[in-house]
């Protein structure tokens, strides 16, 4: 590594951290040279897989693309950056996980779809309305009505119990 300073490669490391959730490693360095220090970030290079769009347009994957994607979603619901952020990493791990070089744009948007409906069901509504492009009110009813018929997490399921008079012990 060459210092960014005296420009000479001969520097030693003085601590190798993990950053971003150990995809990172941030190594503080000094230059033996001028004795500068100075700080270096490795990343993981991944192969690009690309998103075939319609017409065959092909493109790189784009992170932040997703991420702005659900912000709009998420907007002015109480859902946390950190929240999102995790929600984007793990869309991206999946996309990594489960595609070599190629995936349908149509594919990302199901797979977003996915993890909005865990999320937050009036996120997942609005980015539907856009992603499947919703014509009329039907196409909302729809949605709505998929959303509502999935199964619900086990504590979701008595939180509702205990609110349902019906289901009251007598």
């Amino acid at each position: 590594m060459r210092c960014p300073y005296c420009h000479v490669d001969n520097d030693r490391v003085l601590d190798t951290r993990a950053a971003e959730g150990g995809y990172m490693v941030r190594r503080k360095r000094i230059c033996t040279s001028c004795d500068r220090r100075f700080a270096t970030l490795e990343k993981i290079e991944q192969l690009t897989v690309r998103v075939v769009k319609r017409g065959e347009i092909r493109e790189p994957l784009d992170r932040e693309k997703i991420r702005r994607g659900i912000e709009r979603a998420c907007s002015k619901r109480s859902i946390t950056s950190e929240v999102i952020e995790n929600v984007v990493q793990a869309i991206e791990t999946e996309i990594y996980t489960n595609y070599d070089t190629e995936v349908s744009a149509a594919e990302v948007g199901d797979i977003v779809m996915r993890h909005l409906a865990e999320l937050d069901e009036v996120a997942y509504i609005r980015f539907a309305s856009v992603y499947r492009d919703f014509d009329n009110a039907q196409d909302f009813v729809q949605a709505i009505y998929a959303i509502m018929r999935r199964p619900q997490p086990v504590d979701e399921r008595a939180a509702a119990d205990d609110r349902d008079p019906e289901n009251t012990p007598n």
